[in-house]
């Protein structure tokens, strides 16, 4: 299977210049994500870029093994659905503001998708009990769930959702004070539960 990273976002809400170039613990969160990756099954990486991000870009083609999509930058729907066209499905697609994944986790999601789309979403509580923000939710099981920005994406309109309770997943650097808990949970390495409800 082949991953998009999703970088071409404008990073406006954290306000730290281009977001996948954020460092944290040192290394910039797109260089954390691509290393996840490529400890993984994953066989080909893209990086999804825009011209909002221009420095993303040039960092990205100074990467070995990583192909660059270079989208319009209208929005991340947009964007993916522009990377979508152009390379083969099932994929495995992942924001750039997920500093702390790691191969271990890319390799469960790949292992337990079936069909269809597959969403990995945390309990939104759990976001909270860390510190991070909670930018959307969606209700699933008597549960106010968060979407990760891990998923698989196939052909057709069924999805399955998998809620993990990995701090890992939980941790996505949208604001200034997201910084703080994933500067914290950098260097932990845990073997987290992982729920799948089936559903």
């Amino acid at each position: 299977m082949d991953a998009l990273v999703m970088c071409g976002g404008a990073g406006m809400r954290l306000d730290r210049g281009e977001k996948p170039l954020f460092e944290v613990g040192g290394k910039p969160m797109l260089e954390r994500v691509l290393t996840a990756l490529e400890s993984s099954e994953i066989e080909t990486i893209y990086a999804v870029t825009s011209p909002q991000t221009p420095k993303t870009t040039r960092w990205v083609n100074g990467q070995d093994g990583v192909g660059v999509l270079e989208a319009d930058g209208e929005g991340y729907v947009a964007d993916l659905t522009s990377a979508l066209e152009r390379v083969e499905r099932p994929v495995l697609t992942v924001v750039s503001d997920l500093p702390l994944l790691a191969g271990e986790i890319v390799d469960r999601t790949i292992e337990v998708y079936e069909a269809g789309a597959l969403t990995v979403c945390v309990p939104a509580s759990l976001k909270r009990q860390l510190g991070v923000s909670v930018e959307t939710t969606r209700a699933h099981g008597g549960t106010a769930l968060s979407p990760t920005g891990l998923n698989v994406v196939s052909e057709g309109d069924t999805e399955t959702i998998r809620v993990s309770y990995d701090a890992r997943l939980a941790v996505n650097v949208n604001r200034p004070e997201d910084v703080t808990a994933a500067e914290a949970l950098a260097d932990i390495e845990t073997d987290s539960e992982v729920i799948d409800d089936g559903s």
